[in-house]
C-alpha cells in the first residue's frame, strides 16, 4: 500500500513539473507595427474586417498568426525576434496580389509598413459643418482597371470607429461619382448628433470586387 501511494505521489509532482515548465515560457517582448499604405498614405478599413497573416517557418506549430487591422489602416504585434513572413489575405478592399508574401525580420521594435492596392482610393479628403448639414470635400480615384464601382457613402458617428457598421447616419451617393477629380456633398446632421460638442465623419467607397468598403480617414468635427 506504502508503494501504491509513494508511486501515486511522485507522479502527481511529475505532472506539476511539467505543468510548471509549459508556464514558464517567456512572453514575446518584440513588437511589429505599421500600416497598411497605398501610395505613401493609410488605407482605412473598416475595424475588425481586415487582417494579415503572419507565418514564421522552423517551429512546431505552422498556423498563421492573425495581425489584425485598425480603422486607421495601422496593426501591432508581440512577437519573439526572428524571420516571418506575412501574407496580404483576402476579403480586404484591396487586391490580392500576385506574390502576397512579404518577408520580415523581427528584431526589438520593428517598424513595416505593407503596400496594398485598394480597388479605389478618396484623396484630398475635407469636411465643414455647413448649417444643419456637414460638407465633404474628395476626390475618388480608380486604382485597379478591372474594377467597377458600387457605392459612395458618407458617414457620420459619435466615435473614431465610424463605418457602415457602426454609424449614427448615411448619405449614399450611389455609383454615380466622378472619377479623379473633385466632388462635393452633403449629409444632414441628425438629431441623436445635434447636440454633441463634436461628430466624426468618414467616407467609404465599395467596389465589385470585396464586399468590404475602403474609407478615408475618421476626422473630428467641432459642432459647437
Amino acid at each position: 500500500m506504502k508503494k501504491i501511494i509513494s508511486f501515486f505521489i511522485m507522479i502527481c509532482c511529475l505532472a506539476s513539473i511539467s505543468s510548471c515548465s509549459y508556464d514558464n515560457f517567456d512572453e514575446p517582448k518584440a513588437m511589429l507595427t505599421g500600416k497598411a499604405v497605398y501610395d505613401g498614405e493609410p488605407v482605412g478599413v473598416r475595424s475588425g474586417s481586415s487582417e494579415f497573416a503572419l507565418f514564421q517557418d522552423g517551429y512546431a506549430l505552422h498556423g498563421s498568426i492573425p495581425v489584425y487591422i485598425a480603422q486607421d489602416g495601422s496593426y501591432a504585434i508581440n512577437l519573439f525576434n526572428g524571420e516571418y513572413k506575412l501574407v496580404r489575405v483576402g476579403n480586404a478592399p484591396w487586391e490580392k496580389p500576385s506574390n502576397d508574401t512579404i518577408r520580415i525580420t523581427v528584431k526589438g521594435n520593428t517598424v513595416q509598413d505593407i503596400p496594398v492596392t485598394p480597388y479605389f482610393f478618396i484623396k484630398n479628403v475635407s469636411f465643414a459643418k455647413n448649417g444643419k448639414a456637414i460638407q465633404a470635400t474628395f476626390t475618388l480615384n480608380k486604382v485597379v482597371s478591372t474594377a467597377n464601382l458600387e457605392d459612395v457613402s458618407l458617414y457620420l458617428g459619435s466615435g473614431i470607429l465610424t463605418d457602415n457598421n457602426h454609424k449614427e447616419a448615411v448619405c449614399s451617393l450611389g455609383k454615380d461619382v466622378s472619377l479623379e477629380q473633385e466632388t462635393t456633398a452633403e449629409i444632414n446632421i441628425p438629431d441623436k448628433l445635434a447636440n454633441e460638442t463634436t461628430i466624426f465623419a468618414r467616407i467609404g467607397v465599395k467596389s465589385d470586387k470585396s464586399s468590404e468598403y475602403c474609407y478615408s480617414q475618421s476626422i473630428k468635427i467641432a459642432l459647437n
